[in-house]
């Protein structure tokens, strides 16, 4: 399994296009093949800040549904409203408890 992390830092004036374009978005991604939980995260201390946090069966999935149109489209216009650099990582869980 792979979790996924992107943080992203937004224009104050467009959080709520960000917001819209997840709720959009959100279940198509969570619909991909391989992909198996999407959450959106906003950080306490800066609101402007948040984190999508995603899980994939493997890298080739998510490789995949980063090559995909869905992806490509949803990005487009996504990072037009930052206000700086997204990061993202992803992560090979070796142990997770609930």
């Amino acid at each position: 399994m792979i979790r996924r992390l992107v943080h992203m830092s937004f224009k104050p004036e467009r959080v709520a296009d960000f917001l819209a374009i997840f709720e959009e978005s959100c279940e198509q991604i969570r619909g991909f093949s391989g992909c198996c939980e999407v959450t959106l995260l906003q950080r306490e201390d800066r609101p402007t800040c948040f984190t999508t946090y995603s899980l994939w069966d493997d890298d080739a999935s998510l490789q995949a549904y980063r090559q995909s149109e869905l992806f490509r489209a949803t990005w487009a216009r996504v990072k037009v409203l930052f206000d700086a650099p997204p990061t993202a990582t992803s992560h090979r869980i070796v142990r997770h408890l609930d």
